[in-house]
């Protein structure tokens, strides 16, 4: 698929392991490269894959063709896996891949309002349905805004800018990218390292116009319920929020959490066995000659878990 290149495809290959006769999930298709390699590595295994863009799913009528029938598109949120599988009469997986955070087409198409590279609507929504960013921007209380930005977008600077906002936005709306990021950069020092003003708050406004974080929680307690024995949850993070997401959850999956205070009485009563375990004590990360060719790789980060075989 031109435009896009899948981030750490030869790990997540390796890692996922996939094998004939089994059953896997994509949980977000993008622009196909983990779904087409998955394909080859396997050349008998079914896989569903799925992505709640509806551009995504249109760009990826070519691949369900040449590989009839064993892959399946489903439009719709991962964080829904366990309605949207079980319809399909799914109830077990062998492996999932989760590939989070926003896919370059998205961020490469200006009318999609992604990135302030170029100027387009202030949109940001994935589904295309919804509250937008502009929609945001423009109504959340001072508040709720300098929140978002702080939270989501570890912003330091969130409450100078959502004064800002607010004040500007009662003489006129705001509705492109660029006007935006235009505002937001007047309100924050310049980065030495180079990182442009605007980008926390726009990673931000993006999180929360998708609920990202929360889809994230959920995909991966539903992903944990479908694996079967033997079966893998691989996740490819991008954002340091996503990234400490499924590292905790993970290592509670895989009886790695911290154990409670000596002084609290729960840490008198049995821990559970462990369900899964941990295929990356740390986090796999790209390799040089691939964030050379593919700068957005830089951030990655790469964790899993397989499911025990005598696990519950």
């Amino acid at each position: 698929m031109s435009g896009h290149l899948p981030v750490m495809l030869h790990e997540v290959v390796a890692t996922l392991a996939p094998r004939g006769d089994a059953t896997y999930l994509d949980c977000t298709f993008g622009g196909g490269g983990y779904a087409q390699a998955i394909l080859d590595a396997a050349p008998r295994c079914t896989l569903f894959a799925m992505d709640r863009d509806p551009d995504a799913i249109a760009r990826g009528a070519g691949l369900v063709a040449r590989h009839a029938p064993r892959l399946h598109l489903i439009e719709g949120r991962f964080g829904d896996m366990l309605e949207h599988l079980a319809a399909r009469g799914v109830t077990a997986l062998d492996g999932v891949v989760m590939d989070l955070g926003v896919s370059s087409f998205q961020i490469d198409e200006a009318h999609r309002g992604f990135s302030f590279r170029a100027d387009g609507p202030l949109d940001m929504r994935m589904e295309k349905d919804g509250p937008s960013a502009a929609d945001l921007v423009n109504t959340l209380p001072e508040d709720e805004l300098a929140d978002i930005l702080f939270r989501l977008g570890e912003e330091r600077y969130a409450r100078r800018i959502a004064r800002a906002i607010v004040a500007r936005r009662k003489e006129q709306p705001f509705a492109t990218t660029g006007d935006l990021a235009a505002l937001v950069r007047s309100k924050v020092p310049r980065d030495p390292s180079g990182i442009d003003g605007a980008t926390r708050a726009f990673q931000a406004l993006r999180l929360a116009v998708n609920d990202e974080l929360g889809e994230v929680e959920r995909g991966l307690a539903s992903a944990a319920r479908l694996l079967a024995p033997g079966g893998r949850l691989v996740v490819v993070a991008f954002h340091s929020l996503e990234d400490r997401i499924a590292k905790r959850f993970m290592a509670d999956a895989a009886g790695r959490a911290g154990g409670a205070s000596r002084h609290d009485p729960g840490a008198l009563a049995p821990r559970a066995a462990p369900r899964f375990r941990l295929l990356t004590p740390r986090a796999l990360r790209p390799g040089e000659a691939e964030t050379r060719t593919n700068p957005r790789a830089r951030s990655a980060r790469l964790r899993a878990v397989e499911r025990l075989e005598d696990a519950a």
